[in-house]
């Protein structure tokens, strides 16, 4: 089971360096870039959708149901970068940071308090 989430946490790593790097050099007009970018969420997704819930409260549901959103409009905005040659991405990646974001901090204070 360690070895299980030394893999998730490792694709997890390598997913977040080819999401931003996908993101950060998309502007550049690099080629690969989108696919760079979406093959990085892909694999954020995949970890996050792996990682297991060890305690199962409402709130900690509704937060992994966010999180689960977040990786899937990460997911949405690879697609975006390659179907529409617009900013419109901009939107997705937004909305995308802020629920990761939120649920990366509210996720942990959660499984803290029901700790104690």
């Amino acid at each position: 089971m360690e070895y299980m989430k030394h893999a998730i946490s490792a694709l997890f790593a390598v997913g977040a360096i080819m999401l931003l790097t996908g993101a950060a050099v998309y502007v550049t007009g690099w080629e690969p870039a989108p696919y760079v970018y979406t093959v990085g969420a892909t694999l954020v997704a995949l970890a996050q959708w792996n990682t297991p819930l060890t305690v199962a409260t409402r709130v900690l549901k509704r937060l992994r149901r966010q999180q689960l959103t977040g990786a899937a409009l990460l997911v949405a905005t690879g697609a975006c970068m390659l179907y529409t040659h617009g900013n419109e991405w901009i939107v997705l990646l937004t909305i995308a940071a802020f629920l990761q974001l939120y649920t990366a901090f509210r996720i942990p204070q959660e499984l803290e308090k029901q700790n104690n």
